[in-house]
């Protein structure tokens, strides 16, 4: 591990690579603490509370995202959300709409269509965004604007606009001359940037006796076995064998070899989870609203973190986004036509329909232990503030994310090592070898 971290800096293209990503999320880190003028982040501090380290509402899970950049009121508070929002949107409108399901078979001119109304389409949900975001310091959060009017609302909306565009800018940079996809590592680096405070107040509740140091190692022992079981399940796939029957052209002999399909058990990755959220806190943000009223009171509290309805809607509601949005993304009419089409068939299974629906039996069931496995890490950040009273926020979207981005950069550090010869980080259980 260390010779292939040592590795990394002797090759001179990587090496620049990797300082030039870091300098642009340090870049990134450095704006997340300009603030939007004319707002008092004080108030607007209190008013989130408690909300933006446990995801207690819609808005304490979208800072999570941002990294604290709503709950600090910086030009940059809508983070990234409003371009992955949008790419989510125009992914699934592949499955469904024909237009952009020719756009997808295009290639790269397709992609760079796709790409460019995904540009459009986050400019457009930002000022939606940023409308809502600053009606709603003006309105519900007391003091945190003390000169509101029309002109707060037309600056408030274009530096958050702009913060958007400019991060966008910094994520294609990131990924056209870094390392990594630059879009995902800014996220990454935002709900990182959290753990280091956390761990602090760990030390100074150990320390003032608010947590045992048994409780404290009890806790990192878990944190460590989860976060290893998330790396096992982000990896894990099941591999269905493809044979490719032989084809004699002239005199030259073509196909005959064997190779496979590999179906992750956790296709739809951490999407399940952020649709479920958004669902369940939905109408629980706008209770929060309407205080005076005891029905709103009883549903705050029956969909609250940790609460036996919240649970059991969080836990169906992720189940079925996984088995939703995998059967979006991955076709097996289509990939069965496709093996047909090039002379590949399933050892035991007829060519077809037959494959078809032997794929799909196979998704069916490998999605489920995966789903159930993102559910209860979930759901865990709930239960380990409640049991070991964690200064921080551990598990749920933010781990998978962290997990997710972490393997994937690390698996391209990985190719430009052993593209030129140098030793990887992991031997014969490396990571790529998993993917097969």
């Amino acid at each position: 591990m260390l010779q292939g971290i040592s590795n990394v800096f002797k090759i001179p293209d990587l090496k620049r690579k990797i300082l030039y990503t870091a300098l642009i999320l340090i870049i990134y880190r450095l704006g997340s603490f300009i603030p939007i003028p004319g707002i008092n982040s004080s108030a607007l501090k209190d008013f989130l509370g408690g909300a933006s380290s446990q995801g207690g509402n819609i808005f304490g899970m979208f800072d999570l995202f941002v990294g604290g950049n709503l709950g600090r009121a910086s030009v940059f508070a809508l983070g990234i959300m409003p371009y992955i929002t949008t790419s989510i949107v125009i992914q699934l409108l592949g499955g469904v709409l024909p237009f952009f399901e020719r756009l997808k078979k295009e290639g790269a001119e397709g992609q760079k269509k796709i790409n460019q109304y995904t540009r459009y389409g986050t400019v457009l949900i930002a000022a939606f965004n940023a409308i809502g975001i600053s009606m709603f310091l003006q309105r519900v959060v007391e003091g945190a604007v003390p000169h509101s009017g029309i002109i707060f609302t037309f600056t408030s909306v274009v530096t958050m606009v702009t913060g958007v565009m400019f991060i966008m800018w910094l994520g294609e940079q990131i990924t056209e001359h870094g390392i990594g996809n630059g879009i995902s590592l800014i996220i990454f680096a935002g709900i990182i940037a959290r753990y280091p405070a956390g761990f602090w107040n760990m030390y100074l509740m150990i320390k003032a006796g608010a947590m045992s140091i048994f409780m404290a190692v009890f806790v990192l022992i878990i944190m460590i076995a989860v976060t290893a079981s998330v790396v096992l399940i982000t990896e894990a796939n099941r591999k269905i064998p493809v044979q490719y029957a032989k084809r004699i052209i002239g005199r030259k002999v073509y196909g005959g070899q064997s190779t496979h399909i590999p179906l992750k058990v956790n296709t739809a990755g951490v999407i399940p989870i952020i649709f479920a959220q958004s669902i369940i806190m939905f109408p629980r943000t706008i209770a929060t609203f309407f205080k005076d009223s005891n029905f709103m009171i009883s549903l705050v509290n029956l969909l609250s973190p940790g609460a036996f309805l919240y649970t059991i809607l969080y836990v169906g509601l992720i189940i079925f986004f996984a088995y939703f949005y995998t059967a979006m993304v991955l076709n097996p009419v289509e990939m069965a036509e496709n093996m047909k089409k090039y002379g590949g068939f399933i050892p035991g299974r007829k060519p077809g329909k037959k494959t078809a629906e032997y794929i799909n039996n196979v998704l069916v069931r490998i999605t489920l232990p995966g789903a159930v496995f993102f559910a209860f890490v979930a759901v865990l950040p709930e239960f380990m503030s409640k049991w070991s009273n964690l200064p921080f926020y551990f598990g749920g979207t933010g781990l998978i994310i962290i997990v997710g981005v972490a393997l994937d950069t690390l698996q391209q550090i990985e190719s430009h090592l052993v593209m030129r010869h140098y030793e990887g980080f992991m031997k014969k259980g490396k990571l790529r070898g998993r993917r097969g």
